[in-house]
């Protein structure tokens, strides 16, 4: 088993591709492709800590909380994580007074925007281990059509070691397939439990934002015009 692939031998690929001929090319592509795909997506997750826990995050919202509101809002400052954007940006909303229902669309907004970008290219990834092993098998029935086709060529004189050989040469293009789409496949879920898991973070926090508000921002008429007269106001609106 371990000398049917000369997997350490440097002329591996030249040899898989003479072997499996177009097939492999173009899964060979596709896993090019990929590859590209994953590096620099997984280089864009740990830029902006996609789906990790933000301890900046939490201590602004406890400010918040507190009715600290313009420390809150200068602790999210300068933030690359979508989360505290999006938590920044509807802070500075509220802080301005705007009507509740539009600040929620607002945000809203901004959260689809952000998860649509964290998944641009994933269809990449996805289209590369759903397709790989079809073409894998394709290439699989094609050989063993040309391998059964020499077979009733020869006739009488036919070497079942012949077709044997045919057959396993053919099997060549589903392992390909197969060994390209399996990881893809990994790695595709890896990054969609990341995206779930900031899109959980995104919702916990823009409704804590929401609910654990300072008094003062609250649609209360009798607060409001003692928070527009106070300095904290006079800081948000900064």
């Amino acid at each position: 088993m371990t000398n049917l692939l000369p997997t350490l031998d440097p002329g591996a690929a030249f040899w898989l591709v003479q072997q499996g001929g177009p097939v492999v090319v173009i899964i060979g592509l596709f896993s090019v492709v990929a590859l590209a795909v994953v590096i620099a997506k997984l280089a864009q997750f740990l830029w902006l800590g996609i789906g990790s826990a933000s301890n900046g995050l939490e201590r602004a919202l406890a400010m918040w909380t507190a009715g600290d509101i313009s420390s809150a809002r200068n602790q999210l400052e300068g933030y690359r994580n979508p989360t505290a954007r999006i938590v920044r940006h509807g802070m500075d909303a509220l802080a301005m007074r705007r009507d509740e229902a539009s600040v929620r669309e607002d945000v809203e907004r901004v959260a689809m925007r952000s998860l649509a970008d964290l998944r641009r290219y994933l269809r990449v990834i996805e289209a590369t281990a759903q397709v790989t092993p079809l073409l894998g098998l394709f290439g699989t029935v094609i050989g063993m059509m040309s391998a059964f086709q020499g077979l009733q060529s020869a006739g009488a004189a036919s070497d079942p070691a012949a077709l044997a050989g045919g057959i396993w040469v053919a099997l060549i293009t589903t392992a390909v397939g197969l060994a390209v789409a399996m990881p893809a496949s990994v790695v595709l879920f890896w990054f969609e439990g990341r995206i779930d898991r900031e899109k959980a973070n995104m919702e916990d926090a823009v409704t804590r934002m929401f609910t654990e508000r300072p008094a003062l921002l609250r649609p209360d008429a009798s607060h409001r015009t003692e928070y527009e007269g106070s300095a904290a106001y006079a800081a948000a609106a900064e």
